[in-house]
């Protein structure tokens, strides 16, 4: 399996939901199959087949961010130094040159992406056009109302 970016910050996150996820929702669903299973008859029992539906997406994510834990290639963006370029960790300050707005946007990997916190996927439209780009650069996104484009006002490793 490919190695998959993640910043320090993502990386904190996946562990903490693994935590959690280990310490407080698998043994919480254990128990409420417990007293599903107390209740008698299984076959008609909405509650066992809601619990165990729940203990299989549980484990089923256990599964998923140990996978990705175990591949990630961990990226503290304040070690970096891409000479000015974006690149993967980096916060971006663009300007929309059609619509004359300014945004900031950290470029992180698929799983730490929140567009609302101005954190953008590295598989992204935009942050692909973003890569490699300095400062002054121009960068050109297709989007579904077109294309647009963004000028690189000033990038940081933050």
């Amino acid at each position: 399996m490919n190695q998959i970016p993640v910043t320090v910050n993502g990386a904190e996150l996946l562990k903490a939901e693994l935590q959690r996820l280990r310490s407080v929702d698998r043994p919480a669903v254990i128990e409420a199959i417990a007293e599903a299973r107390a209740q008698g008859d299984l076959s008609e029992n909405a509650e066992y087949e809601a619990a165990k539906e729940k203990q299989s997406f549980i484990e089923g994510r256990i599964n998923e961010i140990e996978a990705k834990l175990s591949n990630a290639m961990i990226i503290d963006p304040k070690t970096l130094n891409a000479e000015g370029r974006c690149v993967f960790g980096a916060t971006v300050e663009v300007e929309d040159l059609d619509a004359g707005d300014t945004s900031t946007y950290q470029i992180v990997g698929d799983d730490e992406a929140d567009i609302k916190s101005g954190k953008i996927s590295i598989s992204s439209p935009i942050a692909r056009a973003l890569i490699g780009k300095s400062e002054g650069d121009v960068a050109e996104v297709v989007a579904p109302s077109g294309i647009r484009s963004y000028e690189v006002l000033n990038v940081q490793y933050i």
